[in-house]
C-alpha cells in the first residue's frame, strides 16, 4: 500500500510537468507529514549526512574541467588529431566525430558537454563536406553518449554515492565497454558511410599526424592525470576530479590561450550554476531514499520480485526494460538516483557484482540519452543541427539500435565489465 500511495504521488506530480527534483521533496514531504510517524529532526538530520559524501565533490569538480575544456579549444585539437588518423576512411569526418567523442568523453564526463563540443565544430564541416544532415547528427547524438560510460563518469559518481559502491572501481570497469561501444559505433558509421558512398578525405601523411598529435598532447594528457593518478593511488576519484579541473584551467588558459581570465568568470558561473542543479536533485533524491528505507519498500518488492521465482535472467531483463522506459521521461542523473535504492538490494540478493550492476545502469542511461522524448542529447543536438526532434530520432535509429544490442552484450556477461578491474586489483 505504501509503495503504491510513493509512487503514485511522484508519478503523478511529474506528470504535472514539475520538475524531477521538486516532485521528489514534495512526494516525501507529502508522505512525511500525513502517513508516519518520523521525526522531523532525523529527516534534517538525514538531508544533511546524505550529501556530505566526500564522493560528491567530485561532481563539481569534473563539470568545471568540462567546461573549461569545451571553451578551451581542447575539442577541435582532438578533431583535427581523429581526422588525421582515420579521415581517409568511408565516412571519415564521421569516424572522426565517434573518435573525438571518445577522447573527449575520457576528459569531461558528461554526455550533453561531448555533443556540444564536438558536434559544435564537426557538424557545420560534415555538412559543407557533402555528408547529410541526418547522418552527421545520428553520429554525433549517439557517440556523445560515450560521455557517461568511458571514465571519468558524472553518473558514476552518482551511482557509488546511491549504492557505497567503489567509484575507482567503476571506472576502471567502464574502460572495456566504452571502447567496445566506440569500436561498434564507429563500424556502423563505416558501413553506412560504405554503402552510401558519403564523401572520404585525403590521407593524412605520417608529418601531418605527429603535428595533429602534438597540438592535441596537452588535452589528451588529462586521461593520463585522472586515470593514471587513480590506478597508481596517487589520488582518490575525487582529488583526481579537483587535479582535472585545475590542469583544463591551466591548459585552456595559459597554454592553448584560447580562454582568456576574462572568460573564466563567466565559465565558473555556468559550472556552478549546474553543479547547484545537481546537488539539489541529488539532495532530494537522499531524501527520497531515506522514505524508502524507513517504510522497508526496497526490502518488500525484493521480497516480492525473489517470491515470483525470479532468477538473475529474467531480473536483468526485467531491470533493462524499467531503465529504458524510465529513460523516456526522466535524465540519468534523475534515474540512478531513484532507481538504485530500489533495484540494487535485489541485484545484491541474487549475487549480481555491485560494480556490473553500474555498469549495466550506465548503458541503460546512454540508450535513454539518445531517443525520445527527453533525451538530452536530442535536445543538445537539436539545438545545434536546427533539426527537430522527430527528424532526429529516425537519424539515430541504426545507431541506436547498435547501442541496444550492446546492452544485451553488457548485461549477460559480466567479464566484459570486470575483468579491468579485476586485473588492477580493484575488486
Amino acid at each position: 500500500m505504501d509503495t503504491a500511495i510513493v509512487f503514485g504521488l511522484l508519478v503523478a506530480l511529474m506528470l504535472t510537468g514539475m520538475p524531477i527534483s521538486i516532485s521528489l521533496g514534495l512526494t516525501v514531504l507529502a508522505f512525511l507529514f500525513t502517513l508516519t510517524q518520523v521525526p522531523i529532526e532525523s529527516v534534517a538530520l538525514k538531508l544533511f549526512t546524505g550529501i556530505e559524501k566526500f564522493e560528491i565533490m567530485a561532481i563539481p569538480f569534473f563539470i568545471l574541467a568540462g567546461n573549461f575544456l569545451t571553451h578551451g579549444g581542447v575539442a577541435r585539437r582532438m578533431i583535427n588529431f581523429a581526422t588525421a588518423m582515420v579521415g581517409h576512411w568511408y565516412g571519415g569526418l564521421g569516424l572522426a566525430g565517434v573518435v573525438a567523442c571518445a577522447l573527449f568523453a575520457a576528459v569531461s564526463g558528461s554526455s550533453p558537454a561531448t555533443v556540444v563540443a564536438i558536434g559544435a565544430i564537426l557538424l557545420p564541416a560534415m555538412v559543407k563536406a557533402g555528408f547529410p544532415n541526418r547522418f552527421g547528427a545520428g553520429v554525433i547524438t549517439t557517440s556523445g553518449a560515450l560521455g557517461i560510460l568511458i571514465p571519468p563518469s558524472i553518473v558514476m559518481v552518482m551511482y557509488s554515492v546511491s549504492t557505497n559502491t567503489s567509484v575507482g572501481a567503476l571506472f576502471m570497469a567502464g574502460v572495456v565497454p566504452g571502447l567496445m561501444l566506440a569500436t561498434l559505433l564507429g563500424i556502423t558509421t563505416w558501413y553506412r558511410a560504405k554503402k552510401f558512398d558519403y564523401p572520404r578525405m585525403p590521407r593524412a601523411s605520417w608529418g601531418e599526424r605527429w603535428k595533429a598529435l602534438r597540438e592535441s598532447a596537452w588535452g589528451l594528457f588529462l586521461i593520463v592525470v585522472v586515470m593514471g593518478g587513480i590506478y597508481s593511488g596517487m589520488f582518490t576519484p575525487t582529488e583526481a576530479a579537483a587535479m582535472s579541473a585545475a590542469y583544463a584551467f591551466f591548459v585552456a588558459v595559459f597554454v592553448y590561450k584560447d580562454l582568456t581570465l576574462k572568460d573564466v568568470p563567466k565559465v565558473l558561473l555556468n559550472s556552478a550554476n549546474m553543479s547547484a542543479m545537481l546537488l539539489y536533485i541529488i539532495t532530494n533524491a537522499v531524501l527520497f531514499s531515506f522514505l524508502m528505507t524507513h517504510e522497508g519498500i526496497p526490502q518488500e518488492m525484493a521480497d516480492w520480485m525473489l517470491s515470483q521465482g525470479m532468477g538473475i535472467i529474467t531480473f536483468l531483463l526485467v531491470v533493462n526494460i524499467l531503465l529504458l522506459l524510465a529513460g523516456n521521461f526522466m535524465e540519468p542523473s534523475s534515474i540512478v538516483l531513484i532507481m538504485s535504492p530500489i533495484l540494487f538490494p535485489v541485484a545484491m540478493k541474487l549475487g549480481i557484482d555491485p560494480v556490473h550492476f553500474g555498469i549495466l545502469m550506465v548503458v541503460n542511461m546512454e540508450v535513454g540519452m539518445c531517443h525520445p522524448p527527453v533525451g538530452l542529447n536530442l535536445y543538445v543536438a537539436s539545438g545545434i543541427t536546427r533539426m527537430g526532434i522527430t527528424e532526429l530520432t529516425i537519424a539515430v535509429w541504426p545507431w541506436l539500435l547498435t547501442m541496444l544490442g550492446f546492452l544485451v552484450v553488457v548485461t549477460y556477461w559480466p567479464g566484459l565489465s570486470l575483468a579491468l578491474p579485476r586485473a588492477l586489483g580493484m575488486m
